[in-house]
């Protein structure tokens, strides 16, 4: 699944195109994705004006002058590609109707946008903005890690008195909103952190290092347009890179980049989930 820095650049693909254009016309091809459309879903959208394109954790928010939001998640392996128009940095046509194309947002300045999604494990849904909050969707998520509100405090307070491992308590949600399994292993491999640490016992100086790790991944897989494994696709088409700038996820066996470290990275499974780090250096 997308983690947040796949999310966000998406999101800042799609800004130049959604903000402050009118939909003149959006289309669904089916009634439904993962759950079903909201009712006269396409018609509650055409003719609406988009006010702001925002993220919370890792689903979209297009704020519309109807006083609702455009809640979209991409699931599995949704995308979205701008056609007609291009604009900005990641904005060149891609592709043509596929099989797999279910919405379609054409705007009144010429560019129509299209969510694909083979699997079908995304979701949209239009939900009163004002009320955004309290829906049972955003009610118990997290700080974001790129907000104004996640400091060394604010992790301390989440973490607080947690005895499950470090790399369990970072990927829930309801702590910390939209980390996935691959930016938690890069986060606490830069920090130095052991996964397999109780949550709870960090100390202040651990706190502060791990905060600032969070955020120099995130911005830095941001920057490089995401790490795309199997799905995930930018709105030009073209897959991120931060794969290639993997420090240990999926680097069993490999040396630790870490200067004067001479260990080499491990993979061990914790919930399900693979995780990797170097048991010499990450304590």
């Amino acid at each position: 699944m997308p983690e947040l820095p796949e999310v966000e650049t998406v999101r800042r693909g799609l800004a130049p195109t959604f903000v402050g254009a009118r939909i003149a016309l959006a289309t669904a091809r089916r009634p439904d994705l993962r759950f079903p459309l909201p009712a006269r879903f396409a018609e509650r959208l055409t003719g609406r004006r988009v006010n702001e394109l925002r993220r919370r954790a890792k689903y979209l928010l297009a704020d519309l002058d109807s006083g609702e939001t455009l809640v979209m998640h991409l699931g599995m392996s949704g995308s979205f590609r701008v056609e007609g128009f291009a604009v900005g940095e990641f904005h060149h046509p891609r592709g043509k109707p596929g099989l797999h194309d279910h919405v379609e947002f054409e705007f009144e300045s010429g560019a129509r946008v299209v969510y694909n999604d083979p699997r079908r494990f995304g979701f949209m849904d239009l939900i009163e903005t004002a009320a955004l909050e309290r829906h049972p969707l955003f009610a118990a998520i997290g700080v974001e890690p790129l907000g104004p509100d996640f400091h060394a405090h604010a992790l301390a307070a989440v973490l607080a008195g947690a005895r499950t491992p470090l790399k369990a308590a970072l990927l829930d949600q309801r702590r910390i909103a939209g980390l996935g399994n691959i930016y938690v292993c890069e986060a606490l491999h830069r920090a130095r952190l052991s996964p397999l640490r109780e949550a709870g016992w960090l100390k202040p100086v651990e706190t502060r290092r791990l905060v600032r790790a969070i955020v120099e991944v995130l911005e830095a897989a941001i920057e490089a347009g995401g790490s795309t494994l199997r799905d995930h696709r930018r709105t030009d088409g073209t897959l991120g890179y931060f794969q290639h700038s993997f420090a240990v996820y999926d680097r069993e066996g490999a040396l630790c980049g870490h200067a004067r470290c001479a260990g080499l990275i491990a993979r061990t499974v914790q919930s399900g989930r693979s995780t990797f780090y170097c048991a010499t250096c990450q304590r």
